[in-house]
């Protein structure tokens, strides 16, 4: 699987985000608190929702399922003009990413195991210190093994310390 990269612009995103870890995974619970208020976020600029996540910067370095993420249920916007009451905004840094097309149950962690031990190491790219995140677009279906989405994971050329 190659993936393709991009240069992201700023996104303005409007959420709700949850502590959690992989051996403590609340993913569900967030959603389901987005879910139905989905249609209060007025400003949306797609139909898309983005789950994003938010390391530490040692949380790979040090990696165990225990350690603690920031995990977001959001939709980008045009603006922070109408935040419903109850969520938060969030502003998405541009930068370089590499985006998977992934089909599949998004409780398959073989595609993550597939990027980080294999893709990302023998690639011109190191991790970035920034938020990874899922674009759960019209194709994507919750819990079906025909779900598609895609994976964005931030990337700098190796050798470039980030700034």
């Amino acid at each position: 699987m190659i993936p393709r990269i991009e240069k992201l612009q700023e996104k303005k995103l409007i959420g709700k985000r949850l502590t959690m870890s992989l051996a403590d995974n609340k993913t569900g619970e967030l959603w389901r608190s987005l879910i139905p208020r989905r249609r209060d976020i007025t400003n949306n600029l797609t139909s898309d929702m983005i789950s994003m996540q938010v390391y530490k910067s040692t949380y790979f370095a040090d990696f165990k399922p225990t350690n603690e993420l920031e995990k977001w249920a959001t939709i980008e916007v045009a603006d922070f003009d109408n935040v419903p009451t109850d969520m938060e905004t969030f502003i998405l840094v541009g930068g370089l990413y590499a985006i998977f097309d992934y089909k599949g149950l998004s409780t398959d962690n073989s595609i993550f195991q597939f990027i980080f031990g294999n893709w990302l190491p023998n690639s011109d790219y190191d991790l970035d210190d920034r938020p990874h995140f899922e674009v759960l677009g019209d194709k994507y279906k919750n819990n079906d093994p025909t779900s598609e989405e895609e994976i964005w994971i931030p990337i700098r050329p190796k050798n470039i310390k980030n700034k």
